[in-house]
């Protein structure tokens, strides 16, 4: 296995050769393409002054241009900052500021919005993709052109930074969590290690690059030869075109990426056949809805469990282990998970009991840039990282996600997780989504309302709802107001924003 990231593109290239690699709208590209790509981008960036340990910030959607750019950067030995293309300019001049970024590589609809960062802070440049590049930044296709390669990166440790992923900052900035070359090698090893992913797979994909998830299906093409078909945004008849098109092994997304496909009306004439099996991550999800994914797409579908903090995935079921629905499976190799006394992280909860999920291995973060007292909060000194989320583990070491320590309702003195609820809400045959948040409440406190898209052709009823919920739920776990409506807030990588449901609600 190779050392750091920098090293990735000229062993798949030594190892793959002429084999398709990468298939993006319409343009196909192999492992020595990629490679010949990576070489000119870092040879020029070379030329222009960056060099081992800068930092270098990726702001764009999925596209070729952003495989290239990423282990371009990684090529020159320094450190990727990859970026959630729905942070807005005010939000990208403090990532680049705060982990002093000495250039951003952008998509061109992103550019113009962001030039006057230029020249402030550290940023000395900005490179813009496409043909028709804002005056002041430099044409990604211009560094293309060049034969010129990168100078010899020596000396790199596995250990040290290879790349700050900001989480999404939904309370105050967004924190940048430092992962080594050691943690995402090893994440994007395991990963395909688990689910056995291969030379053999064709995967479809349209999680956005810059997210964890997606970089562990993107290594996983690099260093173990798996093709990926990458889509620029979520289109379920796109996603299932390409599935049958290019006969895909494997589809991975998150949870709200189902319900859209299989609430669409061109899923019942999909052709799906190549599939041999699902991944599902990003949010825990109902098993109801889990069983009928499995039964749509004639597969199974297997959860797994991440975040920014681990380089990708911290757990999920082995290919050939039991897959058990509701759970997000076990640790994946060289690392461990435990559930800990959500007052006090020494304490080990009992086999069944709820408590905080910790996780310790490789995978974990130096810790985040800049912030020792907001690492010290998240690192114990044994190396256990706090996750944030509520879970139960079983005897055989699976883990079930209760829901996020922050998103939990306290009502009338109980506590009530919304994703227990949304679980219930999935399994009526009204319900193409379902979401819940929390609502001030004189009485009680706080009380949980659901926020409901109706699959087509339903109506809907918000006492034949709640109703519903009492015959599954005690009767203080259940919502005390419906709401339905056309959509509900979401991440890029199609993660329900809780926090943001009362954006919807109605005056």
């Amino acid at each position: 296995m190779v050392d750091h990231l920098g090293q990735i593109a000229q062993a798949a290239a030594d190892k793959f050769g002429d084999r398709e690699a990468l298939f993006f709208e319409g343009q196909s590209f192999s492992y020595n393409q990629l490679n010949e790509m990576v070489e000119a981008v870092a040879g020029n960036l070379s030329t222009l002054g960056f060099s081992k340990d800068d930092v270098i910030t990726l702001y764009a959607a999925n596209s070729w241009e952003w495989v290239v750019s990423y282990y371009a950067i990684a090529r020159l030995g320094a450190v990727i900052n990859p970026v959630n293309t729905m942070l807005t300019p005010d939000e990208i001049e403090y990532v680049v500021k705060d982990c002093g970024a000495r250039a951003i590589i952008a998509s061109q609809e992103k550019t113009d919005a962001i030039m006057s960062i230029k020249g402030t802070g550290s940023v000395q440049e900005i490179v813009s993709f496409g043909d028709d590049v804002v005056e002041g930044s430099i044409a990604f296709n211009d560094l293309l052109k060049s034969e010129k390669s990168a100078p010899i990166v020596r000396d790199i440790d596995p250990n040290s930074l290879s790349t700050i992923g900001y989480t999404s900052g939904t309370t105050g900035h967004p924190k940048g969590a430092m992962q080594s070359h050691r943690a995402v090698i090893v994440n994007g090893a395991m990963t395909s290690q688990s689910h056995m992913r291969g030379d053999r797979d064709v995967v479809v994909s349209a999680l956005p690059c810059p997210h964890v998830y997606a970089n562990v299906l993107m290594n996983g093409m690099m260093m173990f030869g798996t093709k990926l078909v990458l889509h620029k945004t979520f289109d379920p008849v796109a996603v299932m075109d390409d599935i049958a098109s290019h006969k895909a092994t494997i589809f991975d997304g998150v949870p709200t990426m189902y319900m859209f496909m299989l609430n669409s009306p061109a899923f019942a004439d999909a052709d799906l056949s190549s599939l041999t099996r699902c991944y599902v991550g990003g949010q825990t999800m109902p098993v109801a809805t889990m069983k009928a994914v499995e039964a749509g797409f004639k597969v199974p579908l297997i959860e797994l469990w991440g975040m920014t903090e681990v380089a990708g995935l911290g757990s999920t079921h082995p290919l050939y282990g039991t897959n058990k629905h509701g759970s997000i499976g076990c640790a994946i190799p060289y690392c461990e998970l435990r559930i800990a006394d959500a007052e006090d992280a020494h304490k080990t909860m009992p086999r069944g009991e709820v408590g905080e999920l910790m996780v310790r291995g490789p995978i974990v973060m130096i810790g985040y840039f800049g912030d020792e007292q907001k690492t010290r909060e998240a690192i114990e000194p044994d190396g256990w990282l706090h996750t944030g989320d509520l879970g139960t583990m079983d005897d055989d070491g699976c883990v079930y996600i209760v829901d996020r320590k922050k998103d939990m309702i306290l009502t009338g003195g109980y506590n009530v997780y919304p994703a227990e609820i949304e679980r219930v809400l999935a399994g009526h045959p009204s319900v193409a989504l379902a979401a819940v948040g929390k609502q001030d409440d004189e009485l009680k406190g706080e009380i949980a309302k659901a926020y409901i898209v109706l699959k087509e052709g339903e109506n809907g009823d918000e006492q034949e709802i709640i109703a519903f919920c009492r015959e599954k739920l005690a009767a203080y776990k259940c919502p005390r107001k419906v709401q339905f409506v056309s959509d509900v807030p979401k991440t890029s990588t199609g993660k329900i924003m809780r926090r943001e449901l009362y954006t919807l609600d109605e005056n």
